[in-house]
């Protein structure tokens, strides 16, 4: 009865320990994806960001059947606090929608910051749609005075990515981040 546990026991730690491997793993492969760059410029942080290969086929072909697909960007600015949580300084919620229409081949773009619509464009251009839904240049993420001088900061986004799932069938986000010392 005892050697039964254990073989029982063995095979829930195993199971355990490979979905912990595969979701690893998962988030590993998918942080090389995300490029983030952050910048200080005019009193501001600005912050910069392109998710490669975020726009698959899958992606293209879910918008040519005239399904509304939003990608949804996640921007955190933190400072690194030595054994505490890190504190949050920023925080902004991106999203970027196409709605194509078949009738008349062309995609209506819309980019939201924070709930607001920041950005609207119509365009026939698939090039210009790729684009538009993975890069982002030059969001004003704060200003700098709420930043100390000599710090480490950073940036860590978090992006919702359509019809992309995990192993195990949840979606997954794209996550990456880069840090950065504030030197005014």
């Amino acid at each position: 009865m005892r050697d039964g546990f254990n073989t029982e026991r063995g095979r829930r730690v195993w199971a355990i320990m490979t979905v912990a491997v595969m979701a690893t793993s998962a988030i590993v492969g998918a942080a090389e994806t995300l490029r983030i760059v952050p910048a200080v410029h005019a009193d501001q942080v600005i912050v910069s960001f392109e998710v490669a290969d975020a726009y698959a086929d899958d992606v293209r072909d879910a918008i040519s059947s005239g399904l509304r697909t939003t990608f949804s960007y996640d921007v955190e600015l933190r400072m690194i606090v030595r054994g505490w949580v890190d504190r949050t300084i920023a925080t902004a919620v991106i999203g970027t929608s196409d709605q194509y229409d078949n009738l008349t081949r062309r995609h209506r773009l819309v980019r939201t910051i924070d709930g607001r619509v920041a950005e609207s464009v119509v365009t026939e251009d698939e090039a210009v749609v790729k684009q538009w839904l993975t890069t982002l240049s030059r969001l004003p993420l704060c200003e700098t005075s709420k930043l100390d001088a000599n710090r480490d900061y950073y940036v860590r986004i978090s992006a919702h990515v359509p019809h992309r799932t995990s192993l195990l069938g949840w979606t997954s986000a794209v996550i990456g981040l880069t840090k950065f010392t504030f030197v005014p």
